[in-house]
C-alpha cells in the first residue's frame, strides 16, 4: 500500500469499485451485498480513501433513519490496507458527514466488534433502533440468525470530551 491516502466524498465514478469492494466481503458473508443501484441512488451518503493513483483502499456510508439518527454503514477496506488505522478514518469521515447534517446519534450493526470498540463505541442492544429493524432486518436473509453486534456513539457527547 502507498503511504498517501486521501479521503473524499464519493462520486458517481466511485459506484462500481465500492461495489466491488463491498461485494468482495458480501461473498464471504462479513457484509451485506450492495446493488449497483443501491449505491448509485445513494452516492452522496458515501465517502471513500484512495490511494495516490485513485485507487480505491476503502468506503463507508451514512444511512440516515431519522433527522437524529444513522447508521455508519458499509465501512470495508481493501485487504492491503488492512491494520494501517485506514477503517477508523473512514469511520471518522462518516462521523464528519453525520455531523455536518447535524447528526449526533450514530450506530453500526458488525461483526466486527473490536473494531467498533477501538472506534470509541459502546455495544447497545439492537432494539434502541426500532427503525433500523423495521427498514431494514425485517427484510434481511439473515434476520432470524443475525450474529451482528449493535454499537452506538454520541458524537456530541464525544466532541465534549475531546474538548475537555
Amino acid at each position: 500500500m502507498t503511504a498517501a491516502v486521501h479521503i473524499r466524498p464519493a462520486r458517481p465514478e466511485d459506484v462500481d469499485a465500492i461495489v466491488r469492494l463491498n461485494n468482495q466481503f458480501a461473498d464471504e458473508m462479513l457484509m451485506l451485498r450492495r446493488t449497483r443501484e443501491m449505491v448509485a441512488l445513494t452516492i452522496d451518503d458515501f465517502v471513500v480513501a484512495l490511494d495516490d493513483a485513485d485507487g480505491l483502499l476503502g468506503c463507508g456510508a451514512l444511512k440516515e433513519y431519522s433527522p437524529s439518527v444513522a447508521e455508519v454503514a458499509a465501512i470495508a477496506v481493501a485487504r492491503e490496507a488492512h491494520g494501517t488505522g485506514l477503517g477508523r478514518r473512514v469511520v471518522e469521515a462518516v462521523e464528519q458527514l453525520a455531523l455536518k447534517r447535524d447528526i449526533h446519534d450514530v450506530f453500526a450493526l458488525t461483526l466486527q466488534p473490536k473494531f467498533f470498540a477501538a472506534c470509541g463505541y459502546a455495544q447497545v442492544d439492537r432494539a434502541r433502533y426500532p427503525e433500523k429493524i423495521r427498514r431494514d432486518c425485517l427484510g434481511c436473509a439473515r434476520r432470524f440468525a443475525c450474529d451482528e453486534y449493535c454499537f452506538a456513539k454520541n458524537l456530541r457527547v464525544e466532541a465534549l470530551h475531546i474538548a475537555a
